[in-house]
């Protein structure tokens, strides 16, 4: 509470010093002017905590199947990865939680009120332009409220449609297959209506029987030996998806405005975990996402700049457990969201923004789970921010006001007074973010940043059947962060460029929400604020590009992270207390690092990428039987660029886990051997 408070002291005095300094300082502004036909003319700031990006080349030079596979190389991430194609992945930044993690596509984020994960497996890599992850919030003061509100943000970027002078459609398909039985076909067609008007659409089928070979491994209890006795064959991991995408691009004068439709139907299998000698898994999970949304953007006048965003999304999703020696289950659960979004910025002087954003959201969820409340939730979320140039400084502070009223009907609960509401929250959070740079000749920038943000109980959390708890507060993280960022070009050298950056950062997450044993019985669960950690860690980051002999040019790029990431939670029993109390918690490896190498000579191209994650355990008790072993994989593509006429051909062929290691990023989850992929590419 200290902490917050003298933050939010910091903050204000931050802001009255900066009007205050800006009455002196408006005669040393800087040269740029700004043209009448430019669409954005007003004065935009660099990052100043800049992001890790992959974009362009770089990410068409993954061994990449998912957005989940791409983001694995960035410092700082974790993965949950349940195995196969179809598997679920999440996201889990700098060891906050998966619930922290604001996704974000086209601009407005994703939502999942039900649980609060987004699987990024959903999510192709076939029409992505660009791949961007911050910790902390984008630097960017000019975005709605939302954009303010988690710990770490990922944002996806789309395809926009480009024509070439004279040129009115671009045409590509590209076929994928491989192993797993893989089938993965796909379309995207752009068409120029206008100077000022395009559209764009993009399909993509996959179609894979999701089996692979793995070793199942036992482990003896007495000894804690691990043993592989035996080859099996992964089951029902097998999917059959649709992914339909749809966009209207326009510009008008000073401004722009883009319209998309997304669409998702998937039917998989879920093999789950092998325990018990059992190699098999019936349950199956049928998923239908729909959303539809619009941005519109304008610069007013030479000052004054206003975005609107506004979405409309339907989840479906039903799981079926056809096995009656464990429980027979087959729920559906429906999901809504309407979300709408205003936000203004004013330049008060060519070095001095302020804006406002007011975003309003209403969520629903319905089921036919026996019990089941039907909740809904409306969250306003009002952000006050400002950014500020002075001279080698830079500074951006922000205020998130956020307000939740919850509300339930009865839904398939016997009606009766004990049926209740989350009662209604209010929360101020702050955010803090500076840059200095100390050479004027030399592009080496100092950067620090503080935040303190909260997640939102999900609906299962509050509502769900016998688990859920109406009284769970906001789970909240403070986040500190020191840092450095160098880049330097060079010409006629070995090296043409190179870019270093490192962090150093601390979080604590308080109130962290919990399953814990409800009363007597080890069987039953309740949600509870129970959790506390504290996080300390160190990433650092280089991509450098070499000119090698031959006309070879190499891209290489590096990444490590360590993490101590501590369980501080206290628990009434005291023998958990003492196995648990300072461990490091569940999947967080204390190094982890990955290498990715791309050498282009001409036409071709070789791409070799590394991930390697180190020793951690599946437990907060840091005791031999919960001990995983470290992973890693080396994953080769070998790609061919051909043109004939005017018409564009790219051949790959990957070769994934290069050398064939058994490994789980989640206990009882085996991922697959070696593997391979073809695919063919080709644009008109």
């Amino acid at each position: 509470m200290f902490c917050t408070r003298f933050f939010k002291i910091v903050f204000f005095i931050t802001l009255f010093f900066i009007g205050s300094e800006f009455i002196h300082a408006q005669s040393k502004l800087d040269s740029l002017q700004h043209l009448q036909e430019i669409v954005v003319t007003a004065k935009t700031y660099k990052e100043v905590i800049p992001a890790q990006k992959l974009s362009g080349e770089e990410l068409k030079a993954l061994n990449s199947f998912s957005v989940a596979d791409a983001i694995r190389y960035f410092s700082g991430i974790q993965i949950k990865d349940y195995g196969g194609i179809g598997g679920l992945k999440t996201v889990n930044i700098r060891s906050l939680g998966t619930h922290h993690v604001g996704v974000f596509y086209d601009g407005i984020q994703l939502g999942n009120a039900q649980n609060g994960q987004i699987d990024l497996g959903k999510f192709s890599l076939d029409n992505m332009e660009e791949i961007s992850l911050y910790n902390g919030q984008k630097s960017d003061i000019f975005q709605p409220a939302k954009d303010f509100g988690s710990s770490g943000s990922v944002y996806l970027r789309s395809r926009t449609p480009k024509f070439q002078d004279g040129k009115y459609f671009n045409l590509k398909g590209t076929v994928k297959t491989g192993s797993f039985d893989l089938i993965n076909p796909s379309i995207l067609y752009e068409h120029k209506i206008s100077n000022k008007v395009s559209t764009s659409f993009n399909a993509e089928v996959i179609n894979a029987s999701g089996k692979y070979r793995y070793r199942y491994k036992r482990v003896f209890p007495n000894s804690n030996e691990v043993m592989y006795d035996t080859t099996a064959v992964r089951k029902n991991g097998d999917i059959y998806s649709l992914r339909l995408e749809g966009g209207l691009y326009g510009t008008i004068n000073d401004g722009f405005w883009k319209v998309k439709t997304y669409f998702y139907d998937s039917n998989k299998g879920i093999p789950g975990a092998i325990v018990n000698n059992k190699w098999k898994n019936s349950q199956r999970q049928r998923d239908r996402n729909f959303f539809t949304q619009g941005s519109f953007q304008k610069n007013i006048s030479r000052k004054y700049e206003i975005q609107a965003n506004v979405k409309y999304a339907y989840d479906y999703m039903n799981y079926v457990n056809p096995d009656t020696t464990l429980m027979l289950i087959d729920n559906t659960f429906k999901q809504q969201e309407l979300y709408t979004s205003l936000s203004n910025k004013y330049s008060i002087a060519k070095n001095w923004d302020v804006a406002l954003s007011a975003d309003v959201q209403y969520n629903t969820l319905r089921s036919d789970l026996d019990g089941f409340v039907f909740p809904k939730r409306l969250t306003t979320l009002i952000a006050v921010a400002t950014a500020v140039e002075l001279g080698r400084v830079k500074m951006q502070g922000s205020l998130l006001t956020t307000l939740v009223r919850e509300r339930i009907n009865s839904g398939n609960t016997v009606q009766n007074d004990s049926v209740r509401a989350a009662p209604d929250k209010k929360e101020f959070t702050p955010a803090f973010f500076i840059s200095y740079k100390p050479f004027r000749k030399h592009d080496l920038n100092m950067r620090a940043f503080y935040k303190n943000i909260f997640r939102m109980p999900t609906f299962n959390d509050l509502y769900y059947t016998d688990i859920g708890n109406i009284t769970l507060k906001p789970e909240f993280t403070h986040q500190f962060n020191i840092g450095f960022q160098y880049s330097k070009s060079l010409r006629k050298r070995l090296i043409k460029q190179i870019q270093l950056q490192a962090d150093a950062y601390y979080n604590e997450v308080t109130d962290k929400i919990v399953a814990v044993p409800k009363g007597s019985g080890q069987y039953r669960w309740m949600m509870m604020n129970l959790g506390y950690v504290k996080i300390r860690g160190i990433e650092a980051s280089s991509t450098t590009i070499f000119q090698l002999p031959y006309d070879i040019l190499l891209n290489l790029r590096l990444s490590y992270t360590y993490q101590k990431a501590q369980d501080f939670t206290k628990r009434k029993s005291q023998a958990l207390q003492e196995t648990t109390y300072g461990g490091q918690i569940p999947y967080i490896p204390w190094h982890s690092g990955s290498v990715i190498a791309a050498f282009t000579y001409k036409s071709w191209q070789l791409n070799y990428s590394f991930i390697y994650v180190g020793e951690r355990y599946h437990s907060s008790a840091n005791i031999r039987e919960e001990y995983e072993q470290p992973w890693y994989t080396h994953d080769m593509t070998l790609v061919k660029n051909l043109k004939i006429k005017n018409i564009g051909m790219r051949i790959a062929a990957e070769i994934n886990n290069l050398f064939s290691q058994d490994y789980e990023v989640v206990l009882n989850y085996p991922m697959p051997k070696r593997n391979y992929r073809i695919s063919f590419t080709v644009e008109l």
